[in-house]
Order: C-alpha cells, then sequence, then structure tokens
C-alpha cells in the first residue's frame, strides 16, 4: 500500500505521521513495526521536518549506473562498490547545506534512497524486498576538489561526509516499484538529472541482498543508490531540488 511517511518536531516534540495533501496523520508507536493513529490531525506548514528515518548508517554507491560508468569509461564492478556517510552529514528537507571552510568544488548527486525495515543479514535477493520498508530522495553532496587530492589515498568519506551533506526526504513512500522510478535533479530550477532507476547495474533487490552479507542493516537505515550522468558544481545561494514520483521533492539551498 502506497503511503508517505514522515518525521517531524511539533510543540517542542519529535513525532511521525503520514502525509495527507497539506495535513499530516499524526501517529504513535513504532515507524517499522507496531504503531496506529493518534487521532490528531496536524497542519504540515505547522511542521518542522527532520530527516524520514534516524539511520545507523548511510551506504552510497559508486558506480551503480550503466550511462555514468560507461561515459566515465569505469570497469563494470563485480559487487557493490560503496561507502559510509556519517551521521552528522544527515540533512533533513529545507535545511541549508554548509560550504565547507576552504573546500571549493562542491557538487550535487540526485539519488533515489531504499530505507530497511527489517532486520537484514544474509538474506536471499528473492527475500530481500520484505526487508525494505520504503524509498526516499537524497542528495549525496561531495567536495570533489579533495577526492583525489592526496594521490595515495581517495578521501571518499571525508568527501562525502562533512556537516549537511547528506540531505534526505521529505518523505519515505511505500508500496512504490523503484524499477519504474525516475530521479530528476533540478539546479535552480534547471534540470540537471533525469535518469531511470532501471539503468542501475545492481538492482535493489540484489543491492540489498549482497549489501547484508557484508553488514547488518537496520530499520531506518538508508542505502543511496548511486546517481548518473549530470552532477555538478553548486554556486552559494543554489536551491538544488531531487524529485522522484511518489516521494515528493527534497529542496535545499546550498549556502
Amino acid at each position: 500500500m502506497h503511503h508517505q511517511w514522515l518525521r517531524f518536531d511539533h510543540a517542542g516534540k519529535t513525532g511521525f505521521g503520514t502525509l495527507h495533501g497539506d495535513q499530516v496523520r499524526e501517529h504513535r508507536g513504532d515507524m517499522f513495526g507496531a504503531c496506529e493513529p493518534t487521532g490528531r490531525v496536524l497542519a504540515l506548514a505547522d511542521l518542522r521536518l527532520r530527516t524520514p528515518t534516524e539511520p545507523s548508517k548511510v551506504i552510497a554507491l559508486w558506480n551503480n549506473f550503466h550511462a555514468l560508468g560507461e561515459k566515465l569509461g569505469l570497469p563494470v564492478p563485480l559487487e557493490p562498490l560503496y561507502l559510509l556517510k556519517a551521521p552528522n552529514s544527515y540533512l533533513a528537507h529545507g535545511e541549508l547545506i554548509r560550504k565547507p571552510q576552504g573546500e571549493r568544488k562542491i557538487v550535487f548527486e540526485g539519488e533515489l534512497g531504499i530505507v530497511i525495515g527489517k532486520v537484514c543479514t544474509a538474506v536471499a535477493e528473492a527475500d530481500a524486498l520484505d526487508h525494505v520498508f520504503g524509498y526516499t530522495c537524497s542528495n549525496d553532496v561531495t567536495a570533489a576538489d579533495i577526492l583525489h587530492r592526496d594521490a595515495s589515498f581517495p578521501q571518499w568519506v571525508r568527501a562525502k561526509g562533512f556537516d549537511t551533506f547528506c540531505p534526505m526526504g521529505p518523505v519515505v513512500a511505500t508500496g512504490l516499484d523503484p524499477s519504474k522510478l525516475t530521479v530528476t535533479t533540478r539546479l535552480n530550477g534547471e534540470v540537471r538529472q533525469d535518469y531511470p532507476i532501471s539503468d542501475m547495474r545492481f538492482p535493489v533487490p540484489r543491492l540489498v541482498s549482497l549489501i547484508s552479507y557484508d553488514m547488518t542493516l537496520h530499520p531506518g537505515d538508508v542505502i543511496l543508490c548511486g546517481t548518473s550522468i549530470g552532477v555538478g558544481s553548486m554556486k552559494s545561494g543554489s536551491l538544488i531540488e531531487v524529485e522522484i514520483d511518489g516521494i515528493g521533492k527534497l529542496g535545499n539551498y546550498f549556502e
């Protein structure tokens, strides 16, 4: 069933619920387990959105799309290539992406995020979707100028782990078929990325299964599926929007 779940701050407390137009039906309990409506309906405009989950980790894929891999002349990976985004980088819809001191080329990467719903350890590909709760929009922000600055050590975690470098949201949407989704990224209203998830080297079930053999995935954890052609750098004051049908539009200004 298709629902759009979100987390929010209201009257000094953090809550969660389902989005219905410009209203939110508050729930109590566990978003990933037993929960029920409280009966309270809140106006979306009165809420401050949080990241849609509180992940114990965010896993970010590299070279997971045929189009970008072929454009860059990258070898075809035999297994998922990924890094972790640090918790200090998590950022909600509408919040400000901050520029790190001294760094120059900061790029956006619009991506689909897979949200885990059940503890997932060594799960077979055929069972992997049973462990997926839903999907969110994400922006895998990267300080590109430091990535390969030291010839002896590519700085993936640092380049992608600065404060505010992992916007996610605005909701987690359930009941979607990821193979039919398209990621559209706009910079100041201009489309820069528009690519199908069906072009992934490792589709969602295979990706979740393979990663679950490396590390246990917990409810709320997010796997960023990697990005495709069209990433670019942001200037101060830029608005970056990542839109996916059925999920909505994640928007953040860059400082």
